[in-house]
């Protein structure tokens, strides 16, 4: 089968040896002689994927037990209300750094249910750079901000500010590194770049949020979810299923590999823009992403030309996002370094071919 490099920024790659497993286990799960799809989300064998899944994610992330793991459905972008409708109760209000799209969504759904504190806003510079965390005001509900951004290529290598409920939007960059869960009060993400497939999203709580008497429909407490281990309806079986088998890839693996990876691979390809006199990201240096790499040749025909020429090289949904342009290279941790490799040469041929 001929091998194609998808940089697409999510639905992402599974990792070929996740796939392979998967495969052989399609049509009869552990001798049930059936599909995990066709199997109830009450039979022992499902309960024991959910168990396992959050165990490798505890060991992962090195969750403390006065966390709680809960599998949910409406994609990430659900929580932009289940947050405020869970957690903003007390002074009705809370902190948002704003640094892109993904950020001024989650705040345009919490301003239904409180107030909303900009605490740091980079609009004005088209989002090129992270913004700085003005001091927190007091008697906050929570302080919200987003780990990376996929549409502009940036990410915060360090937690841009500290709150006793701190809420974090890891989507597309959780398990690409170690991250500090006790510093965060809340931390989410859908699983379709880094943890497999669309369909499932990760919330990570500690157990003091997690209440009854927040005045929010049924499906949309955290408790209800809580007390039914994920398993309150029917849940996005097979997606589940595949998170436990990308974890346990994760566990194999090693996230200290895993880290270094990305690390090299992203370091690769920045190396090949900034020495190119064709293409060229401007994104300030240290705010610059690992897992969404963007870039442009400047020219909205020419970019259009070489997204085309670079699927002659396999390389394919490298086309920016559609409010910013250009193209976008996604390095989530599926993508093995002769992708990058693959990418690398494609943009030398393309340059020079340019230049003849």
């Amino acid at each position: 089968m001929k091998t194609i490099y998808n940089f697409s920024a999510g639905p992402a790659m599974v990792d070929p040896t996740v796939m392979r497993q998967i495969q052989a286990e399609l049509l009869d799960y552990k001798g049930t002689g059936m599909s995990i799809m066709e199997m109830s989300h009450r039979s022992a064998l499902f309960e024991a994927v959910v168990n396992d899944a959050k165990d490798n994610l505890r060991q992962l992330m090195d969750i403390p037990e006065h966390y709680e793991i809960l599998f949910l459905q409406g994609g990430a972008s659900l929580q932009f209300s289940m947050i405020p409708m869970n957690l903003m109760f007390k002074h009705q209000r809370a902190a948002y750094l704003n640094s892109g799209v993904w950020s001024q969504k989650a705040i345009d759904e919490a301003k239904r249910h409180g107030e909303v504190i900009i605490v740091g806003d980079n609009a004005n510079m088209m989002h090129k750079s992270l913004p700085l965390c003005d001091v927190l005001p007091d008697s906050l509900d929570y302080a919200y901000y987003v780990t990376n951004n996929t549409i502009y290529g940036t990410q915060f290598k360090q937690i841009p500010m500290e709150h006793a409920v701190l809420v974090a939007d890891m989507s597309s960059d959780i398990l690409s590194k170690p991250i500090d869960v006790s510093k965060h009060a809340l931390i989410f993400a859908g699983a379709q770049k880094n943890l497999g497939i669309a369909g499932v999203t990760i919330v990570i709580i500690r157990k003091d949020l997690i209440r009854e008497d927040v005045g929010v429909d049924t499906m949309l407490r955290y408790a209800t979810h809580q007390k039914a281990n994920s398993l309150y309806n029917t849940p996005a079986s097979f997606s589940l299923y595949v998170l436990k088998k990308v974890t346990d890839w994760l566990l194999e693996t090693g996230l200290e590999t895993i880290t270094k990876r990305n690390e090299f691979k992203a370091g690769l390809l920045y190396e090949t823009i900034d020495k190119s006199t064709l293409f060229s990201n401007d994104i300030k240096a240290e705010d610059r992403s690992l897992m969404n790499v963007v870039f442009t040749t400047n020219d909205a025909k020419l970019d259009e030309t070489f997204i085309n020429f670079a699927k002659s090289y396999d390389c394919v949904n490298i086309k920016g996002y559609r409010s910013v342009g250009g193209m976008r290279a996604s390095l989530y941790n599926a993508m093995p370094v002769e992708g990058v490799k693959k990418l690398i040469e494609a943009m030398n041929a393309f340059e020079a071919e340019v230049k003849a």
